[in-house]
């Protein structure tokens, strides 16, 4: 019995042990993983979300600057002077640009570009003169190309004899070209109720320095000068013209004639006198600068009897009253001096002697061909004296 229970014993006890350390081996690790796993997880994931914040700050301030300086920074014409530029009608999104860049007006065409499509300008380009200031900003200058700073020109027109004249000079820093000015012009004609004609349009600008923006639709154009001449015609004014029996067409019909005629202003009322007086008395005009609109030659210095035969409205040696048209478009002066007449009896004059600008007035044909008669004897003498000049200096 005694050789035997070693062995059961042993055989009994160390199994029972193993399983107990298993237990416990077990245990231990059960509550290690209860213990420690968590902790371990947790701090894993907030290395993680550390890091994550940590680099998305970094692009957070990273973009933020770069947002700062497409914005902020000074991007245009740096160092150099204010300038105008002009977006024509027609023009792309993708014209605008490369016209910003090749003129040197924008450093950084990228930055620009990135700020001009969040803006939307590629979808909002409009055509017009606008002044793109130095060292400015991009988002100052695109809001400025948005139509938030749209810069007038100047459209002054003056010393008009011919209508294609006055084309040229109020469309010539404008978006409108000659040719839809004109069709405009014709359009107007056609419809208006106040008696322009193709003759006598001329007469419905008044010779100013106006302000538009470039990208003025023409009908726009014509309308701001038709408004302009319905601003200037006061009623006052009309009741000026009424009192001497002429319309407003008509009294700067007039005025274009007293303006060919003198060249002094003060004496620009009394010559108006002159021919108002031969209107009422029937008697035609016979100004000599009417058959040099008849004929068609600006150059003519003297007028000769050929040319009183010309066959023209326009010949006011054949046809009494006025002209059809204005042979210029008359000063606002020369129309005042119309409204504003010398009252008199005269109703001839001739340039003076003394080769003044002025002019002798008479009263009966005896006393003008005095006046004449003067006028060409001096002008005798000076043509002598211009020839001999000629010849001593061969």
């Amino acid at each position: 019995m005694s050789s035997l229970c070693p062995r059961d014993f042993r055989g009994y006890i160390f199994p029972a042990k193993k399983r107990l350390v298993a237990k416990k081996l077990t245990l231990s690790i059960q509550l290690r993983f209860i213990i420690f796993t968590p902790h371990y997880l947790m701090e894993k994931r907030q290395r993680i979300k550390l890091i994550a914040f940590l680099v998305s700050s970094m692009l957070m301030i990273s973009f933020s600057f770069y947002a700062y300086q497409i914005i902020y920074t000074p991007n245009i014409l740096l160092e150099r002077e204010d300038r105008l530029f002009v977006i024509r009608s027609g023009t792309s999104y993708r014209e605008v640009l490369r016209e910003l860049g090749e003129g040197n007006y924008v450093n950084d065409m990228v930055s620009f570009g990135f700020l001009a499509r969040l803006k939307g300008f590629d979808k909002a380009v409009q055509p017009g003169r606008y002044m793109l200031r130095s060292n400015t900003t991009n988002l100052a200058a695109i809001n400025a190309l948005m139509g938030g700073r749209r810069e007038p020109i100047k459209v002054t027109f003056t010393n008009v004899r011919l209508l294609p004249e006055l084309y040229d000079k109020i469309t010539k820093n404008t978006g409108v070209t000659v040719e839809e000015f004109e069709n405009a012009i014709d359009k107007f004609i056609s419809t208006n109720q106040d008696g322009f004609t193709q003759q006598n349009i001329l007469c419905m600008f008044i010779p100013n320095t106006y302000q538009v923006y470039y990208n003025v639709v023409p009908e726009d154009l014509v309308e701001r000068m038709h408004g302009e001449y319905v601003r200037f015609w006061s009623e006052e004014r009309k009741l000026q013209a009424s009192a001497i029996g002429l319309t407003p067409i008509e009294v700067s019909i007039l005025a274009s004639i007293v303006q060919a005629e003198t060249i002094k202003q003060d004496e620009a009322p009394k010559v108006a006198g002159l021919y108002i007086n031969r209107l009422k008395r029937d008697i035609p005009l016979q100004a000599d600068p009417t058959l040099v609109y008849a004929a068609g030659d600006f150059a003519i210095k003297r007028v000769l009897n050929e040319h009183k035969e010309i066959e023209s409205p326009y010949n006011t040696y054949k046809y009494a009253g006025l002209p059809p048209g204005p042979i210029n478009m008359p000063s606002i002066s020369n129309i005042e001096a119309v409204l504003h007449y010398v009252k008199s009896n005269f109703i001839y004059m001739c340039a003076r002697e003394d080769f003044s600008g002025y002019h002798n007035f008479a009263v009966n044909l005896h006393d003008h061909n005095i006046n004449a008669t003067k006028y060409q004897q001096a002008l005798t003498i000076e043509m002598a004296k211009g020839a001999a000049l000629k010849r001593k200096k061969k």
